[in-house]
Parts: structure tokens; sequence; C-alpha cells
């Protein structure tokens, strides 16, 4: 029987690891399969994390982090999750190869998938021109022409950032009307770097190594036109990785898991979840990475304070015992 099991190797994962490791709780990793390390191994330079003026690459960040969860006797295990079983006392966790393995505690920190259009290529540019995360990569685009992809606030949020260093933004919707709200879209349009172009999306992206202009078609007239472009964002949401959990754990409206206030606890006892699967707002690894170390300090409290009951519950069993003995002791006839 382990201490805990942590589901993800994004950074809230990696850092709920090193965190239960340093505490002896000799934490059991899955990591996955296929995506090990989260959506931070799609991405290339790594500007805005904690400690490297010079910047990273995500995947040497993500490796940096497995390394040093390992060194504090973290194991890892390469394989996805068949099935949970988190309801009772004893979390049971099973992978895709048959195993199951047993913990008192469950950290839950999939993270959340970005929405993707689904063209060719898309995958292939990811990290060379394509993005997610005008956060994350907008100082690469400093006076270039970017576009946005999306209609509605996260779009527009996106765009507004972009404007800071693009010399130009330029917004591709679907239809001819945002689905943003008012203050967003006043916002936007009221910037002199931001343009629209109306009932169109992208039909595919250009470029060899890099992205370097996108094909539009009118979602009217079906015709095609190419735009030069130096960036494109993709704005058009993203799905926290809570499929495991339907019908277990609480969700709020947004889809993310309900936690108690600024705690990583879920409505289920014993189960903590942190990262992106709790965060509509902010997406950042740096966050991720914080609300780890929440969610570590968050199980070693829970299983503290279960060593204490346990201990407690004997203590009252010893003196119940002792307590029968003198009661024994003292009805027993004198001897004659």
């Amino acid at each position: 029987m382990r201490d805990v099991i942590i589901i993800g190797s994004g950074p809230a994962g990696l850092t709920a690891a090193i965190y239960a490791a340093r505490a002896n709780l000799n934490p059991l990793l899955i990591a996955s399969s296929v995506d090990v390390g989260g959506e931070l191994m799609q991405t290339t330079e790594v500007e805005n994390f904690p400690g490297f003026p010079d910047g990273i690459q995500g995947p040497d960040l993500m490796a940096a982090m497995q390394a040093q969860a390992e060194k504090f006797g973290t194991e890892v295990v390469y394989d996805d999750v068949a099935a949970l079983d988190i309801t009772g006392p004893v979390k049971k966790v099973t992978v895709g190869e048959g195993d199951t393995f047993e913990a008192r505690t469950l950290i839950y920190a999939t993270g959340s998938a970005y929405r993707k259009l689904g063209i060719d290529r898309e995958t292939e540019l990811s990290g060379r021109g394509i993005s997610w995360c005008a956060t994350c990569d907008g100082a690469f685009f400093r006076d270039r022409h970017v576009a946005v992809i999306g209609g509605g606030d996260s779009a527009m949020e996106e765009a507004t950032f972009l404007s800071r260093f693009a010399s130009k933004v330029t917004v591709i919707h679907r239809r001819d009307a945002l689905r943003a709200s008012a203050a967003m879209i006043e916002r936007a349009k009221a910037d002199p770097k931001i343009e629209f172009h109306w009932n169109s999306t992208v039909a595919d992206f250009l470029g060899d190594q890099k992205v370097d202009g996108m094909r539009l078609r009118d979602t009217v007239t079906g015709d095609t036109e190419e735009m030069p472009i130096d960036g494109v964002f993709e704005a058009i949401g993203a799905d926290p990785r809570t499929h495991l959990v339907h019908g277990v754990l609480d969700l709020t409206d947004a889809g993310t898991i309900a936690v108690d206030g600024r705690s990583s606890r879920t409505s289920v006892p014993g189960v903590f979840a942190a990262g992106d699967v709790i965060d509509p707002t902010y997406k950042q690894a740096a966050t991720a990475a914080g609300s780890g170390v929440v969610a570590a300090l968050d199980v070693q409290a829970y299983l503290a304070a279960l060593d204490d009951a346990k201990t407690a519950q004997i203590d009252d069993a010893g003196n119940t015992e002792a307590a029968q003995s003198v009661v024994a002791e003292d009805t027993v006839p004198a001897a004659v």
C-alpha cells in the first residue's frame, strides 16, 4: 500500500512528486505512455518560468523536473490510466497493461488539452509559428504580423495581449459577429493594431520549417485566399482532462474539478487535484507548479491526520483493555 499516487506528468504532477518524495511518501507517478510531460513538451522556448533568465526549451524543463522528482525517490510508470476506483479509503488505479496500484491518497493532475482546428500540418508546425498561449509565446513575435483564431473572450484577450508586441494582429472568425463579451469586443476594436477578418476559417497552413502564411476559406462563398502571416495563435478553447472522474468528483460550471477554496481537496476524501485540471483561468506552468505544491502539502496533512486518528484508536483500545484487566482483577476472590 502506497501513501500517494500521482496521475499526470506536467508541472503540477511533477512538482507534487518532488514535494511528496522529499516528505518520504514514496510517490508513484503515472506519466502516460504518449503525452509524457504535458503541453510544455510542444513548446520551444520558455522564458517565463522562474529560475531561467536565458529561457529553457519546454522539453528540457520537463526533463529536469522529472529528474528532480526521481532523484528524491519518485517511481514513474509510463502507461495510461484505464480505470479508477477512488471512492473508498483505498485508491485503486488500473493502467493499460492491466496492473493495479493502490494508495491511501491520490493526486489528479492530468491538465487540460487545447482545442485544435484539426487541419493538416497543425501538429507538425506546433511551436514553429503555431501556438495556443499568447502569454507564453507572444514576445517571440515582436514587430510581426500574427493571427488569432477565434471569436470568444479568450480570443479577444489573446489579441489585445499580442498587440503589445506584434505590429499587427488579425482576428480570424468564422462568423460575422463575435461571441465575446461586449467589454472585450470594445477593447479589441478600440486597439489600432487589431483588425478582423470575418466569415473565414483556416483551410491550411503554409510554410516549410515554420508558418509563413495561411489559406483561408470564406464560410459564405467558399472562395479561398492566402494570407501571409508570421504566427498563429489558436484561441478556440481548452478542455480539462476530467474524463476519468466524471460522475465521481464534483466539477465546476467551467468543467474543471471543484476543490475546497484555495486547497486541492476534492469532493472525495483522500483525492486531491492540481494544475490546469482545476484552473480555468491562468493555465501557466508556474501556477500549475504552485498548485502541485499545495496538493503535496494537503496530502501530507491528510495522511498525518489519518495516522493520528489511528494512533488514538490504538491508545483507546489499549486503555480499554487495561481498564477491563483492572476490573477483572478486582473481581477475583482473595485467596483463603
